[in-house]
């Protein structure tokens, strides 16, 4: 029989400033067996590994995400998030994984998870979106500061895969994986892992499931558990932290690069301002809209051009350029060199940072 303690429910999403630490459960031991130094990992990535002693304690998101990825650099595991995720038991993700557990069917478990993931986890899409005979579960990290997040993608896909998994056995093969990120060096252990065809540089981080599949009863189903834990979390105050409007410009920004030059005007409708009065805001904040479609392509390059599959062509059109002669002037302009210099020249980016 599963056990939680409601009031530590409690405690743990009322001060959650991003993601809480169950997301990290058993980080230090994960880093330590890929061959890492954990120290330096977590000081890099701004971690007090204090903060990891509790699944009710808090992580910021970008500190999580950044952690995530410098793991992999200094491991030199491409595929750290993906390991990691496919070790991720549902009971180590905390609230969230246990009212999968206690959910009656594989479809209520994985819906609960899509409807209450933003309280493990804040600036996060989830959702279930019906695709005839299939069910598409989402998954994408919508925070402005975070523009490289492959490896929480990978990993977060793992732990969904691993609630699903836990029903239909360790072999299941989903219909697709669909990741947004680019395609990685070693896709093939994608493919392999998830047992499924995987699919590249697609909108949303995504889980594509036949319905029918989804009918299966949870092994751990507690509807008296359930309807605790769900009347405990209508309790909460959920209105939590709004990310600041350049965060959200940024965000935008870099959603709308894959279809080239981001509008002012599109952002502007989406985020329900005029053009204007978002100008005139950033202008409070000493930034401009320009200035902030520079920096994420900045930011989002000097990550794309450590990624030796990647072809400077291709590199290009993710940062929403229609000539690579626009993309290489400006990657010189950020970096000193054009980006085939950089790439056979380690220090280029560390002479940016």
């Amino acid at each position: 029989m599963i056990q939680i303690d409601p009031q530590q429910l409690h405690h743990s999403h009322m001060g959650n400033q991003g993601v809480l630490s169950a997301a990290a459960s058993g980080l230090s031991e994960f880093i330590i067996r890929k061959g890492a130094d954990v120290d330096r990992v977590f000081g890099i990535s701004g971690i007090n590994p204090e903060l990891l002693s509790s699944p009710t304690l808090s992580l910021q998101l970008p500190n999580y995400c950044k952690v995530l990825e410098q793991a992999a650099q200094i491991s030199g595991c491409d595929n750290f998030g993906l390991h990691y995720g496919q070790q991720f038991q549902p009971k180590s993700l905390g609230l969230i994984g246990y009212i999968a557990l206690c959910s009656p069917t594989l479809e209520s478990a994985l819906r609960n998870m899509s409807d209450y993931f933003h309280l493990h986890q804040k600036d996060t899409l989830t959702q279930m979106v019906d695709h005839g005979d299939c069910w598409r579960i989402d998954y994408q990290v919508q925070h402005g500061a975070i523009l490289t997040r492959r490896q929480d993608a990978e990993l977060t896909l793992g732990m969904f895969m691993n609630v699903i998994r836990a029903v239909l056995g360790t072999h299941y093969s989903p219909r697709a994986i669909h990741f947004e990120h680019t395609r990685p060096e070693f896709w093939q252990e994608h493919s392999k892992l998830f047992n499924a065809p995987v699919y590249f540089n697609q909108p949303f981080n995504s889980i594509i499931i036949v319905k029918k599949d989804m009918l299966y009863s949870m092994p751990t189903s507690d509807p008296l558990l359930l309807t605790m834990m769900l009347d405990t979390l209508k309790l909460l105050n959920l209105s939590g932290q709004i990310q600041n409007l350049p965060d959200q410009v940024r965000s935008h920004i870099q959603l709308e690069l894959s279809q080239g030059e981001p509008s002012l005007d599109k952002i502007s409708e989406d985020l329900g301002i005029s053009s204007c009065i978002l100008t005139r805001r950033l202008k409070l904040e000493g930034l401009t809209f320009t200035a902030l479609v520079d920096g994420v392509r900045c930011e989002l390059a000097q990550y794309y051009i450590q990624q030796k599959n990647i072809p400077i062509s291709e590199m290009a059109f993710l940062l929403g350029y229609s000539e690579v002669s626009a993309f290489s002037r400006a990657f010189k302009r950020w970096f000193g060199v054009n980006p085939r210099q950089c790439r056979h020249e380690k220090e280029c980016l560390n002479r940016y940072n």
